[in-house]
């Protein structure tokens, strides 16, 4: 049996600034947040086959063969 190797990338991403720019403007900073998931990080995930692996309030962790 020959063994199938892939390439992954990982890309791991921070907002900076987070705790500063919730504490000024809570739905306006989770609704840029969203508006630039939903308009770019997950349209470039898809693009390259990837999946989204896990998220946490401020952080991304993304997987791509």
């Amino acid at each position: 049996m020959t063994a199938t190797r892939r390439l992954a990338a990982i890309l791991a991403a921070d907002v900076a600034g987070y705790a500063r720019l919730i504490g000024a403007d809570e739905g306006g900073t989770l609704q840029a947040l969203k508006a630039i998931r939903a308009e770019l990080i997950d349209p470039t995930i898809t693009a390259h086959n990837g999946r989204l692996v896990k998220t946490t309030v401020s952080n991304r962790l993304r997987h791509t063969y």
